[in-house]
């Protein structure tokens, strides 16, 4: 599709891009020692990627950026994985050479490594989302507003939550629903609780309990607080930091979908595809279509357990990231062999 001289060009644009954040123009691309063309040749090439939608004009001045298209055809065809540093090596071993009786503490550490070495956000979702299912749920009244909600996982894990009750529900109601959940949900994914909570539990309580939206409400508050204790997010403010992001609106719209512990597991959830690379508009969320973000299912056994992401502007150091991912889903797949192999 692209001459040989067109991928120079696009790839060369690319790395100085990703590290300026400037407009690229041809003159500079010229001085680079490996490409050996003149400035107007370049220039002319650069007008052709552009009419062929790999290169966009922000200004009128002579500078060019990558679109999307241009990072994907760069990731596809033009992308040369990145080395690790002895340090970055040295810091990624310290860790998981570290004792870490949870599980939840190697998660936290990965992504707090992940955050550390790129300057992006990460997210890790931890395996028990996919692994964890509800054993036994039951409420026990404090008072006539309150009581306490006592959650048994098949791990042997307990958690016990304080809820209010909703104005003008009986307790004898609030046993009728518990009963039915312990009849319908038992051995649900965690991950599965809130669309079969809805989709197939709602009809069924509309017959027989009054005020019963309420009360699922109560409920799907209790299970989404445990599902968010599987996600870890680090480095959020690094948004900040980059040029893309000075637009306060435009970071908002991120923080908020940060927040959405659902919507980002379903967002990252474990495949056997590899390492995913989505760019820009291949997002399908709006808060994130000028980001991309790159993910990693790690496994054992075969069956994907949870995600690695790196979430970070278009304008990524994809390289280093592919790397330092692959290496690190690699190590926690060996944590995660160890752990279930106890």
């Amino acid at each position: 599709m692209l001459t040989e001289r067109q991928r120079m060009i696009l790839s060369a644009i690319i790395d100085d891009y990703v590290r300026s954040a400037e407009p690229i123009g041809s003159r500079s691309i010229s001085k680079r020692g490996n490409v050996g063309f003149s400035p107007a040749t370049i220039r002319n090439e650069m007008s052709d990627l552009e009419e062929m939608g790999f290169l966009e004009q922000p200004h009128t001045s002579a500078g060019r950026i990558p679109s999307h298209k241009g990072y994907r055809y760069y990731v596809d065809h033009l992308l040369q994985h990145g080395t690790l540093q002895t340090q970055d090596l040295d810091s990624m071993k310290g860790a998981f050479a570290n004792r870490i009786q949870e599980m939840e503490g190697v998660i936290q550490h990965v992504a707090g490594i992940l955050s550390s070495m790129t300057n992006y956000t990460s997210i890790v979702l931890g395996p028990e989302v996919f692994s964890t299912t509800l054993k036994h749920l039951q409420i026990v009244p404090l008072s006539e507003t309150t009581a306490v909600a006592i959650l048994v996982m098949n791990t042997g894990h307990v958690e016990n939550k304080t809820i209010t009750i909703p104005e003008g529900i009986a307790m004898s109601e609030i046993e009728k629903v518990v009963n039915l959940l312990n009849t319908r949900l038992h051995n649900v994914p965690l991950i599965h609780f809130k669309s079969k909570l809805y989709n197939e539990i709602s009809q069924e309580l509309s017959k027989y309990v009054t005020g019963y939206q309420e009360l699922l409400g109560v409920i799907e508050g209790v299970m989404q607080s445990n599902e968010k204790d599987r996600l870890f997010l680090s480095g959020m403010t690094n948004m900040l930091k980059q040029p893309e992001f000075k637009d306060v609106e435009k970071v908002k719209s991120i923080f908020d979908l940060l927040e959405e512990a659902p919507t980002l597991i379903k967002l990252i959830s474990p495949s056997n595809e590899g390492i995913e690379i989505k760019i820009g508009t291949e997002n399908s969320l709006e808060a994130i279509s000028n980001c991309s973000l790159i993910t990693a299912s790690y496994s054992h056994n075969g069956t994907p357990l949870g995600t690695i992401g790196i979430l970070g502007p278009t304008r990524m150091e994809y390289g280093r990231v592919i790397t330092l991912m692959d290496y690190l889903s690699r190590h926690l797949e060996g944590v995660l062999g160890r752990w279930y192999g106890k």
